[in-house]
């Protein structure tokens, strides 16, 4: 008993942490009749989100049971969503595409040009994230004279 045990925890110990979905590459998707590309506006919570199909129509979306704890849906994504026949503002949402293949769809005119397509890219130009110092080279500072501390001072404090 205590050996199953044991295995079982490996199992579940080793498992823990990796997402194997990231690393390969999948054939991409192209929406067929009854589908259509949207972008999330809102997540609603309890599996639903609000998005924005590129035809137009502002739908409220389910996730299915597949896609959920295992495909982590954010706001500005573009998905898959499957429409319904019987109710034209909702729809379930079938795929998650990655940056790379929204661009991909972009590019094979899938997707209208005016489609922002939200990627966390990282600037190397050290903005700071729009932050800016004021440098004082020359000594003076616009502070009153009383307010500064001196380092010969904290010792004294």
């Amino acid at each position: 008993y205590i050996y199953h045990l044991k295995q079982w925890y490996q199992r579940r110990v080793r498992g823990r942490g990796k997402n194997e979905n990231e690393s390969e590459k999948r054939e991409l998707v192209f929406k067929e009749h009854g589908q259509e590309y949207a972008q999330v506006l809102k997540l609603l919570g309890n599996g639903r989100l609000e998005a924005q199909c590129f035809d137009g129509v502002k739908r409220l979306c389910h996730i299915r049971g597949k896609l959920r704890k295992k495909v982590w849906i954010n706001q500005g994504d573009i998905i898959l969503i499957g429409l319904r026949d019987y109710q034209d503002s909702k729809a379930d949402v079938i795929q998650k595409y990655s940056p790379d293949e929204a661009r991909n769809l972009k590019a094979y005119k899938e997707l209208p040009e005016t489609a922002k397509i939200n990627d966390a890219q990282i600037d190397d130009d050290n903005d700071l994230d729009g932050i800016e110092f004021q440098d004082d080279i020359d000594g003076d500072s616009d502070e009153p004279e009383d307010d500064r501390i001196m380092l010969d001072d904290i010792d004294d404090i």
